[in-house]
């Protein structure tokens, strides 16, 4: 049984004509942990990598593994978009012939058993609703495009700057720990705000830069760090 799971036990007591219900704790876990993860190359593949493979636009596969900032990053993707008269349904077409990494639906099941889990990611959710979909729609935490009449992607909305630091620091706030895994520029300051951090197949300059990381190559490795590092924080 997950370890965040509390079996409370209800009871009626008869005291001065009137009923007063208790709740009996039977176990009460002492590690409260959740794990969060990256969703694009931890679990699914790199979105706009795929559509810049479609388009046959190089400039699309620059991601967060390869430009810290995204403003720059997002604000690079819609000057290329605007220019090449693409819009939401061509994107949408290449997402719905995705599907999850191989590995990763077993992979999130697994550690759906021993952890609470909350996926948080730099996507946005008009793209990955037929991800979802595909891996049992576990809670995803991400941001917004604002898209016009005619389908074109006109602008971005960011649930909040830095959300994946300040919702580990939200969870911390509601006495939470917290094992985060990822694997690009983006996912560093959750990591490092985490009780644990992981990276999961990063590049090359991102272990150079953060050497702090434990680095997975494949699920199996990485759900050995989530176990240690279970075992480690409790």
């Amino acid at each position: 049984m997950p370890s965040y799971f509390v079996s409370v036990a209800f009871f009626v007591e008869k005291q001065s004509g009137r009923d007063r219900v208790s709740a009996s704790t039977k176990s009460l876990p002492t590690i409260l942990q959740l794990a969060c993860l990256d969703l694009e190359g931890v679990l699914i593949p790199e979105i706009w990598i795929n559509f810049a493979e479609r388009t046959g636009i190089d400039a699309l596969r620059a991601t967060t593994r390869d430009i810290p900032d995204y403003d720059e990053l997002m604000t690079m993707r819609l000057n290329i978009l605007d220019e090449h008269n693409l819009g939401i349904g061509d994107i949408q077409e290449v997402i719905d012939g995705m599907g999850p990494l191989p590995g990763a639906y077993e992979f999130l099941n697994w550690l759906k058993e021993r952890f609470q889990v909350i996926i948080l990611s730099d996507t946005f959710y008009e793209f990955a609703a037929p991800l979802m979909r595909q891996l049992d729609f576990p809670t995803l935490f991400c941001h917004k495009l604002e898209i016009d009449d005619a389908g074109k992607v006109k602008n971005y909305h960011l649930r909040q700057p830095d959300q994946k630091r300040k919702s580990v620091q939200a969870f911390h706030g509601l006495n939470f720990k917290v094992i985060a895994a990822g694997d690009s520029y983006n996912d560093t300051t959750m990591l490092s705000e985490a009780d644990a951090g992981i990276l999961f197949c990063p590049p090359q300059n991102v272990i150079d830069e953060f050497p702090q990381f434990p680095v997975t190559k494949d699920y199996e490795a990485l759900k050995a760090e989530f176990l240690a590092a279970q075992a480690r924080i409790g």
